[in-house]
């Protein structure tokens, strides 16, 4: 087992127990699919180019963005909730939208240097209509914000890269 393992184990969950908490006091959507990963790379990761607040939190808002602008032109007022028909137009708008924010998220990931491989999550999340108005795509970004903020709080001041081995 990788030194450190337990710990960072116990850390991703703390990490998203914060914004979980939030989601269930206020009943919004606070946690969703994509900010496990992100929540994982800031545990094991810790300090680095991946895991900067700048990429972390940059990234998700490139993916919402993308997401919304491909959902509200190609898929608006569709969802990915079931199968659909072989050849249902519906679904090929859904695909074409998820395909074209993924699309729109890797190029404005490396555009704006916040490359961060969860966004494209984030983004399909959006683009597939699943949390597709500008008020879900706000608090995904608040979410993202809270997480980065936890991880900042605890890690600030404290060289868990010296004390374990995890990310180097």
């Amino acid at each position: 087992m990788r030194d450190g393992a337990a710990f960072s184990t116990l850390y991703t969950g703390v990490l998203l127990a914060v914004p979980g908490l939030l989601a269930w006091v206020t009943g919004q959507a606070l946690l969703f699919p994509s900010l496990g990963p992100t929540a994982f790379l800031l545990a094991t990761v810790r300090e680095g180019e991946v895991t900067a607040p700048r990429r972390v939190i940059g990234g998700h808002v490139v993916g919402i963005v993308a997401g919304l602008i491909a959902y509200h032109t190609i898929a608006p007022g569709l969802a990915v909730t079931t199968a659909a028909p072989m050849f249902a137009v519906g679904q090929l708008r859904l695909v074409t939208s998820g395909v074209a924010a993924v699309a729109l998220t890797a190029g404005g990931m490396l555009a704006t240097e916040t490359v961060h491989p969860p966004a494209c999550a984030t983004t399909l999340i959006v683009s597939l209509g699943l949390l597709a108005s500008p008020l879900e795509g706000t608090l995904i970004a608040l979410a993202v914000v809270v997480l980065v903020g936890v991880h900042e709080l605890v890690t600030h001041g404290r060289p868990f890269r010296e004390d374990l081995p995890i990310g180097r």
